[in-house]
């Protein structure tokens, strides 16, 4: 099991920068890929970005060049970068933890709100 623990969310202008941790505890030798997804009301759930135990990012094409994910091995915890945020980037933003082997489980985090005003 993975625990994951979400932080720094929160209200800003646009073009603003917000920073959200995700610390994971638990079995986190098991832990592959961490990432961020978001969900929009009436939307699904998507991806923002991630990046492997390698550190080996990708990201959706709405951010890139605004948003960065890294990854602290040693803390256990990913964080993410929002630069020039944009009304449509308002969201709850989840942390994501693919572990296991041979089967693979995916752990979320509770979400936390990110609000962009225009």
């Amino acid at each position: 099991q993975v625990q994951l623990v979400e932080s720094g969310g929160g209200l800003v202008q646009a073009g603003g920068s917000l920073r959200l941790s995700c610390g994971a505890s638990g079995n986190i030798r098991s832990i592959n890929a961490m990432g961020w997804y978001r969900q929009a009301p009436g939307k699904l759930r998507e991806l923002v970005a991630d990046i492997t135990s390698g550190g080996m990012s990708n990201y959706a094409d709405s951010v890139k060049g605004r948003f960065t994910i890294s990854r602290d091995n040693l803390k256990n915890t990913v964080y993410l970068q929002m630069n020039s945020l944009k009304p449509e980037d308002t969201a709850v933003y989840y942390c994501n933890a693919e572990a296991g082997a041979i089967i693979t489980y995916n752990y979320w985090g509770q979400g936390t709100q990110v609000t962009v005003s225009s």
